[in-house]
């Protein structure tokens, strides 16, 4: 769990971190460098989960060099909120890139939009709480969450 209180925010009990892969995590299938070692060390703070369409069809090497499994989705943003709501959204941290990502960051307490590689789409960026310039800084916020108190107070 990461308990962090951000002056003019609130108080925040994370439990969860919801990620989505292709574009945020991965790049044409391909996890990105400097992921697994974050990922790996969030573990130990956070229930990890991972949504995807497996855009690439290489879920299931991500899924290995994670030691995880990924949960494949069909119906793009829906799913995904529900997915949040399911795991109790005042307790879930969303990280995503896509415009199907907007409504599960909108859904989350706390969401951090990422400009990687494969860009950001703006239904993202404007659902975010923050704006990551890659996943690993993504990864360091939730990995320091001081971070997050600097960067989101009011």
């Amino acid at each position: 769990m990461i308990e962090v209180e951000i002056p003019g925010r609130g108080q925040f009990r994370l439990a969860h971190a919801v990620f989505d892969v292709n574009g945020t995590l991965a790049l044409d299938g391909e996890l990105l460098p400097g992921v697994a070692e974050r990922m790996a060390a969030l573990q130990e703070k956070l229930t990890v989960h991972m949504l995807t369409a497996d855009t690439h069809g290489r879920q299931a090497a991500i899924d290995a060099a994670l030691g995880m499994q990924a949960m494949i989705i069909k119906r793009g943003a829906v799913e995904k909120s529900a997915y949040v709501l399911q795991l109790g959204a005042d307790q879930v941290t969303a990280i995503g890139n896509g415009a199907n990502d907007a409504l599960m960051m909108q859904t989350a307490v706390i969401s951090i939009a990422v400009l990687g590689p494969e860009g950001l789409a703006v239904p993202a960026l404007t659902a975010a709480d923050l704006v990551a310039a890659s996943i690993t800084d993504a990864l360091d916020l939730l990995l320091n969450p001081r971070r997050l108190v600097a960067t989101m107070r009011r």
